[in-house]
């Protein structure tokens, strides 16, 4: 059973609820996230659609990422 995330969800909402989402996101490289204070300041407004915009990441290797780690991406 893989639990839902919403690629417009903001990065910080993601992580409260389930900190794993930070592993896999830094996983991806998104090693910005880790920074101290970022997650709550740039991850309150930076949804993971724009992350995968921003960082020019292919959408299928973040759903396939997420997948491994039991994670079904939503849009």
């Amino acid at each position: 059973m893989h639990k839902p995330l919403s690629i417009n969800e903001s990065i910080f909402d993601l992580v409260s609820r389930d900190p794993e989402v930070m592993d896999i996101m830094i996983e991806l490289g998104f090693q910005d996230i880790a920074k101290p204070g970022m997650l709550q300041t740039a991850g309150r407004f930076m949804t993971l659609a724009k992350g995968i915009k921003l960082k020019k990441i292919d959408i299928d290797t973040v759903k396939l990422t997420f997948q491994r780690h039991g994670f079904i991406i939503q849009e």
